[in-house]
């Protein structure tokens, strides 16, 4: 996954249009304690779908949204759209680059966007899962997340190894049947190819086939 570009707008501390465009390397976002640099990697986990308010540092929706300051009033809506770059192909969508935004009201409100049309989260989720970008496929390594690990007990680093091999597995596996979203060697498909064809096919007794005798010499 290639990232081109992150604009902010009325999430958290950015109460302006803020645009974080991402070359080729390494992007570093520098500044003192305070400034909002932790909340650009909570807006991409964010834009992505991100359920759980603690991991984002929040307890509800409006915790998304700027709260005001003693020089500017609280902003009504939050939004944040991160820009792919999909020039190669590896999302299954017909543009160049890619769009996803969410946005956020006062209301408890969400809504979602790919490339400016409202969608809905789920269809966000299926775009990235048919990539191989599912949830839980991917880490996004926040404040003090190394020093965590590092400090594990040797249960906990295996669980958090075997949590990681499973999502690799999960990020691995075939795309499921289009039609009853199930795994292909189970699908619909197949069982509807039984039920076609399997009265035509002899049934096994369980038991080898033994040759009869005959008494021809």
């Amino acid at each position: 996954m290639k990232l081109k570009k992150l604009v902010l707008q009325g999430y958290k501390t950015f109460a302006s249009k803020t645009e974080f465009v991402f070359d080729d390397g390494i992007t570093a976002v520098v500044g003192p304690n305070g400034s909002g640099k932790s909340n650009v990697a909570d807006a991409v986990r964010w834009v992505l779908g991100e359920q759980s308010y603690s991991t984002l540092r929040g307890k509800k929706t409006t915790d998304m949204i700027f709260a005001g300051s003693q020089k500017r009033a609280r902003a009504g809506m939050a939004q944040a759209t991160l820009t792919l770059d999909n020039s190669d192909g590896w999302l299954p969508i017909e543009y160049a680059e890619v769009e996803i935004s969410r946005r956020a009201y006062r209301s408890g409100e969400n809504e979602y966007l790919l490339n400016g049309q409202k969608v809905r989260r789920m269809d966000i989720s299926d775009l990235l899962a048919k990539a191989g970008l599912a949830e839980q496929t991917y880490t996004i390594i926040g404040q003090g997340l190394i020093d965590q690990a590092l400090s594990l007990k040797a249960d906990e680093r295996r669980a958090l190894f075997e949590e990681a091999g499973q999502a690799i597995t999960r990020a691995n596996a075939p795309a499921p049947c289009a039609n009853c979203k199930k795994p292909k060697p189970t699908c619909c498909a197949s069982t509807t190819f039984w039920a076609r064809f399997g009265r035509a096919l002899p049934r096994s007794s369980g038991r080898p086939a033994v040759p009869k005798a005959t008494n021809k010499w």
